[in-house]
């Protein structure tokens, strides 16, 4: 018997967070094309093809296989006043088994940034992960520069653990991470030795 995963839909105070569609393609575009300066510095290299409609495509049937086979959740913010994509969020390389673990990425639209929407998705996210999906371990990286994001992730309970040496390439080059993590059950600097 085959499994089926339910829909993911996580409702927040402001948005609605849902997996892309391919209704969301004219938004998705002009929102990453009008925030290209913003989001490039952060991000792998686009392709040539990046906000076409046949990548976008595929984007949505990865989402779509990612959530049935439980290793993704590919997630749209979506802004319930004025049904506005304000960006994305994935909980991804899920793992079992002994790991219960996942990685957090994210971006947000130039015009959305610092109205405390990422942090608002991310408490959400890693809520839904820890209590619906019974993970234990959140990772998350980010370029050491990236005051932003370092501010959001320790603001939703992410501590800091440590560098990864060219981690992914971002911008056309190997370039270091660091590295957070929220525990469902954090017990880091305690020890019931002695």
């Amino acid at each position: 018997m085959l499994l089926r995963r339910p829909a993911v839909k996580i409702e927040t105070e402001r948005m609605t967070l849902r997996p892309p569609v391919h209704a969301d393609f004219r938004d998705w575009t002009a929102l990453r094309d009008a925030s290209r300066a913003f989001l490039t510095p952060w991000e792998p290299t686009w392709s040539p093809d990046h906000l076409s409609r046949k990548s976008f495509t595929n984007r949505v049937y990865w989402a779509n296989r990612s959530i049935k086979g439980g290793t993704a959740y590919p997630l749209f913010l979506i802004d319930r006043s004025t049904q506005r994509l304000l960006g994305a969020i994935t909980l991804d390389n899920v793992k079992r088994g002994p790991a219960q673990s996942a990685t957090l990425g994210y971006w947000i639209g130039a015009p959305h940034a610092r109205q405390g929407f990422m942090r608002e998705a991310i408490t959400a996210v890693t809520h839904y992960a820890q209590k619906e999906m019974d993970l234990s371990r959140i990772e998350a990286a980010c370029l050491p520069e990236n005051t932003a994001s370092r501010g959001a992730l320790e603001k939703c309970g992410f501590k800091y653990e440590g560098v990864a040496q060219s981690y992914l390439q971002i911008a056309g080059r190997w370039r270091n991470h660091v590295l957070y993590a929220n525990l469902r059950l954090d017990r880091r600097g305690r020890t019931d030795v002695g």
